[in-house]
């Protein structure tokens, strides 16, 4: 199979995702708002808005990465990777609104007679726990397979979803039983379980944000990483010293610069096939990268002395 058409099926398999995780939010949204304002269950009112965010985010990362899947053209000679990190900052956006959201309207509850717990709210917030943690397994695996950064920021964003159903389930749960056992404080679980909510998304919205922010300021890939690289080069008989090597990454794929010494004397096909040699055995071992950019230096045994 080409590269083109392998590119071609991890786009396909990141849209499909997305396009599943759209509906399902969609339809979830609608779930958690209308019970929600029947049964007065805050903490799926908040979930449910939360919800509604995820709608915005999975259109964002949608169109993310059908811009991500254009070739590169004289405007932007290095691809179009890095728009996927523009869906990955607007989902931790979105989630940092979410959570104040929800953190303002679970701590005003507590001001506020209990409501009163409904089982109908307890059913859709564990329908919403197992759908959410179904999403997140489904899309982090096509993420990982992909290296696609906003599907795998759209998984983060179902796995803060997962908590946050969780802390819908215990919290109704808590209530459901204060009220039948006339226990007051577990009354108010469902408001508890709204400011726990919105700890998971905070903390969540932060790591995916630096993340995003990281590969946009054109971080360094990890050191392990680094080591990696710098093995495969000295691996070439060749090369006879590594003067530097840097990667970063670029969306779905690693951007690699190395500038490496060789034997003064080879002549510049020798030096030419020298270049190939690196660059080939680093796309061997290294699916993610698309580009290797090599500097030759000369190198003569009195160096090394």
């Amino acid at each position: 199979m080409s590269d083109s058409n392998v590119s071609g099926t991890k786009v396909s398999s990141n849209v499909f995702a997305i396009w599943i995780s759209l509906f399902s939010n969609l339809i979830l949204t609608g779930i958690k708002l209308i019970v929600g304002l029947m049964f007065k269950s805050q903490v799926l009112i908040a979930d449910g808005v939360h919800n509604a965010g995820d709608v915005i985010a999975s259109m964002a990362a949608l169109g993310a990465a059908k811009v991500a899947q254009k070739p590169a053209d004289e405007d932007h000679p290095y691809g179009h990777g890095k728009s996927e990190l523009i869906g990955s900052a607007l989902v931790a956006i979105i989630m940092v609104i979410a959570a104040l959201f929800i953190a303002y309207h679970s701590f005003e509850s507590f001001f506020h007679p209990a409501a009163a717990a409904s089982m109908v709210a307890f059913v859709a917030a564990v329908v919403s726990l197992f759908w959410k943690l179904w999403l997140y397994i489904y899309c982090i695996r096509i993420s990982k397979q992909t290296s696609s950064k906003s599907l795998e920021a759209t998984a983060f964003d179902h796995l803060a979803d997962v908590y946050a159903s969780l802390a819908a389930v215990l919290g109704i749960g808590a209530a459901i039983i204060g009220e039948r056992n006339d226990i007051a404080f577990l009354s108010y679980g469902d408001a508890a379980a709204g400011i726990v909510v919105a700890y998971f998304v905070l903390k969540l919205a932060y790591h995916m944000g630096k993340e995003a922010v990281d590969v946009l300021m054109e971080k360094t890939v990890s050191p392990e990483m680094l080591q990696d690289y710098e093995r495969l080069v000295s691996s070439i008989p060749e090369v006879k010293r590594i003067d530097r090597i840097r990667a970063r990454e670029f969306g779905q794929y690693v951007m690699i610069d190395v500038r490496v010494g060789i034997p003064g004397e080879l002549t510049i096909q020798e030096g030419h096939d020298v270049s190939r040699k690196i660059k080939q055995i680093i796309l061997e071992h290294h699916k993610d990268v698309e580009e290797v950019l090599i500097h030759l230096n000369p190198w003569y045994k009195d160096d090394s002395e």
